[in-house]
């Protein structure tokens, strides 16, 4: 067979221009680890005569802003990309933490680095977070600002947090999102002046890139820097409100007397809402032995019992006839749920006092739950597994404040007992007390069927 010479194509004989060089510049991470950012700066709570709630002041500003939100909701995360921007445009100084799955979905939507943790071992905190947070803010509802708390459910001290309410119940959300510029500026700005006027600032600011400001318009979008704050705080007078809201201490131990709820070097579990022992999926009730302050007080047979704090009070305790106790009551509540007797009622005890619930031998079905805020214990659970519930020491021996969750509310307009008021008139509001049965007519009056 004759072979047939190829034919060269004209192009291949030209010179090949030499290949681009790539870039050797260290691409910068939009997601990076909280462990690069500086320690925590701890704010002090100041209790003045004339007011039931706190006043916030930060010895300098805060720098480390921990920002949560209600998940699988695309109107809250686009609002999440305008908060941090605003942030990192009127705060250059401002370091924004994000979850893990907020931080992958919105680290591309941002002109800046975000700071995120690692995903915990089970029954323990993220590292580093408490370590590392300044403030927290919530955008969602109350079940967001529960899973901020549990962020530090084995820390001694919580960040205060600034909530927004952007979900279907209200009870523990204080802002509209619509005024989180003014909200947040306040917060930032809250404490004695003197204090800021004496911090040495540096003299630049940090190299990242400023993010485009979000209104220039707005004078609440004017890049904010430290230099900028000189004397400029909102002063003693003119504080932040700080409501602090009493957590639960649990153990949850097993029969053999194992810690359920935690590793042993964390201890015991906090709990801002309620401890709950409920009978799960087994048709049968379940006998508890209850125990006040070491005493036995009765073997109840119900579904459940719950132990719930004051803010917890208006959750599930509510709802199984309990009582509403308000968050500056150091108290604990004791409500059992569905109980066979109804003479057993439910009961307010001082928050000092240690409850313990154990599992009764003659529970006919062993399948029991427990639930520490929502988070569930299933394994390891039997006959003799006992549950115990204290108060959380909120003040020091030295008078200064201490644990709690420090929650910032809103300072309305008016004379002080008015600002004092909004808890009150916001229970009033999500209730309706006494609200008339029937529609209301145009002038109204009430239409009865």
């Amino acid at each position: 067979m004759k072979l047939v010479p190829h034919r060269v194509l004209p192009w291949r004989g030209l010179v090949q221009p030499p290949s681009r060089a790539f870039s050797s510049t260290t691409k910068r991470a939009l997601i990076k680890p909280i462990s690069e950012l500086p320690d925590r700066i701890t704010p002090t709570y100041q209790q003045r005569p004339s007011n039931t709630l706190l006043a916030l002041e930060w010895p300098s500003p805060p720098r480390n802003i921990l920002i949560t939100k209600k998940k699988r909701t695309p109107g809250i995360t686009a609002s999440l990309v305008e908060y941090t921007t605003h942030l990192a445009s009127t705060y250059p100084s401002i370091n924004i933490i994000v979850e893990p799955e907020s931080a992958a979905e919105i680290h591309e939507q941002l002109a800046f680095p975000v700071y995120t943790y690692s995903t915990p071992s089970p029954n323990s905190d993220p590292p580093h977070l408490s370590d590392k947070t300044d403030l927290v803010c919530t955008l969602g509802g109350d079940g967001t600002i529960l899973r901020a708390s549990s962020l530090f459910s084995h820390a001694a001290t919580v960040p205060p947090i600034l909530s927004f309410a952007m979900g279907t119940i209200g009870f523990l959300g204080e802002w509209k999102f619509r005024e989180y510029k003014k909200a947040f500026r306040e917060v930032y700005m809250s404490g004695a002046s003197d204090a800021y006027a004496k911090l040495e600032f540096p003299e630049s600011e940090p190299d990242s890139a400023p993010a485009p400001r979000t209104c220039p318009e707005d004078p609440l979008d004017k890049p904010l820097s430290y230099a900028d704050i000189r004397g400029k705080a909102m002063g003693s007078t003119r504080t932040a409100r700080i409501l602090l809201r009493n957590r639960l201490r649990v153990g949850v131990f097993g029969p053999d007397g194992q810690r359920l709820n935690s590793a042993a070097s964390s201890g015991d579990t906090y709990a801002l809402n309620e401890v709950i022992l409920h009978r799960g999926s087994s048709p049968h009730l379940k006998i508890i032995d209850v125990f006040v302050g070491g005493r036995f007080l009765t073997e109840a047979v119900a579904d459940g019992m719950i132990i719930s704090s004051p803010t917890g009070s208006t959750a599930y305790s509510l709802s199984s006839g309990g009582s509403i106790v308000h968050p500056l009551v150091p108290s604990l509540c004791l409500t059992p749920i569905c109980p066979r007797s109804l003479s057993f009622r439910p009961l307010v005890l001082p928050a000092e006092t240690p409850i313990t619930l154990r599992l009764g031998d003659k529970n006919r079905g062993r399948d029991v739950e427990v639930s520490i805020d929502g988070k569930r214990i299933s394994e390891g659970i039997g006959e003799g597994m006992e549950v115990r519930v204290v108060g959380e020491q909120v003040r020091s021996a030295a008078k200064e404040w201490c644990g709690g969750v420090p929650s910032i509310v809103r300072g309305l307009s008016g004379t002080e007992a008015d600002e004092e008021d909004h808890w009150v008139g916001g229970l009033n509001a999500l209730l309706k007390f006494n609200y008339p049965f029937g529609d209301q007519d145009a002038e109204g009056g009430h239409r009865w069927a």
